[in-house]
């Protein structure tokens, strides 16, 4: 039983991308941690499974472009450390009209930033990237370093790296009940531990841990169709043939974005998603699809059907992924307003994975109560004012 009374530095709960580079910064840091996970690994029931995820610096807002130059070297490094690729450059397209508001704020944000990028014309375009086919009056942005982040494989170099630097990861451990204090005590559905501090990276699970804590973050859940399209002639939008990543920004049949990587994951099958998706319980997320979920999937077919001649028009294959985000799509990066030992990190959905270096370090200054890299005004609990007390 003495191992139950063990004392850690931290407990991090939630083995996703954000919770394993936290552990990875604490026991770097020779911190002693536990990093909890409910399921066994690896599984595909939150939102850091799957092959791939895209990379890029291209933002409108300054600070996450600041935030990933530090990401790409801490990425390099896990690549080092681990001995394995987990990057890939392909370049960023950015397809959008001419005049649209975001296309051009995300370039003054790159020229501001000095990331090299390219506009393209439609003529350029068809010129360097004849397999697409451009709507009338549709220009390009090519963010030169964007590329592929090889996402499971990144995952296992992350817990293979924290056991090796002295951290503990427990999964298939559900926690049933957090006791506030100094120490905190975290139950599990197998034993209890204690820690000087906490770190919720939970996913779509956050607030479930929150609410008998007395708070509730204005999160929202939404189950998104991961949707992979089968090419008329293989490889023709492959990694081979130097076919990039892309964002569409702002389409006429589109409210929300559509992004695209290269084949690679299923040979002959590109991964064409729409950046949103339907409210759903994390715990039923593999119930029958609603209606909006094939209206989505409309969307994208119509995309696929204008845009990429040479995919067909209907998916071969479709997954699930769970988003979690927030009302203004930034992070929650910050401490429970009432226990200061208790660190909150939530709300990462669609533009997470890349930015988990970063996020991690600052996850791991926040519960060792050391000055933050970053300012993280723009993530703070308190910008939601219409909370109010009761959620407090």
């Amino acid at each position: 039983m003495a191992a139950q009374r063990e004392l850690y530095d931290a407990i991090v709960i939630g083995a996703g991308i954000q919770g394993c580079f936290t552990a990875y910064h604490l026991a770097k840091h020779s911190k002693k941690v536990l990093l909890l996970e409910q399921f066994f690994l690896p599984h595909s029931r939150g939102s850091s499974h799957g092959q791939s995820r895209i990379i890029r610096r291209a933002y409108p807002e300054d600070f996450y472009t600041q935030m990933m130059a530090e990401c790409y070297s801490m990425w390099a490094q896990l690549e080092h450390e681990a001995g394995t690729q987990l990057y890939r450059q392909t370049g960023l397209l950015l397809l959008g009209m001419k005049e649209n508001p975001e296309l051009k704020i995300i370039q003054a944000t790159l020229s501001r930033q000095g990331v090299e990028h390219q506009c393209l014309s439609s003529e350029e375009l068809k010129q360097r990237f004849p397999n697409i086919r451009l709507a009338r009056g549709e220009v390009g942005l090519l963010e030169v370093s964007g590329g592929v982040l090889y996402a499971d494989k990144a995952l296992r170099a992350l817990q293979d790296a924290i056991r090796q630097l002295g951290g503990i990861v427990h999964d298939g451990e559900k926690v049933v009940e957090i006791k506030p204090g100094l120490p905190v005590t975290v139950k599990t559905t197998s034993r209890s531990y204690q820690a000087k501090s906490l770190i919720i990276t939970a996913g779509p699970w956050t607030n479930r841990l929150l609410r008998p804590l007395g708070a509730e973050l204005p999160l929202q859940t939404l189950r998104i169709n991961v949707c992979y399209w089968q090419e008329k002639v293989p490889g023709s939008y492959s990694v081979s043939q130097a076919f990039p990543c892309f964002m569409g920004l702002g389409l006429s049949l589109a409210p929300h974005h559509i992004y695209g990587l290269p084949s690679r994951e299923y040979p002959g099958l590109m991964k064409v998603c729409y950046h949103h998706g339907n409210n759903a319980d994390p715990e039923e997320r593999d119930c029958p699809a609603a209606f909006s979920d094939i209206q989505d999937v409309h969307i994208l077919s119509g995309f696929v059907r204008d845009h990429l001649p040479d995919l067909q028009p209907e998916p071969a294959v479709m997954e699930h992924c769970m988003y979690t985000n927030t009302p203004d799509g930034h992070f929650i990066l910050d401490r429970h307003p009432k226990y200061d030992n208790i660190v909150i990190g939530a709300g990462f959905s669609g533009h997470g994975f890349k930015l988990s270096p970063v996020v991690g370090k600052i996850l791991y200054e926040l519960s060792m109560k050391l000055t933050p890299s970053y300012d993280l005004t723009p993530f703070r609990i308190s910008r939601f004012p219409s909370l109010g007390k009761a959620h407090l």
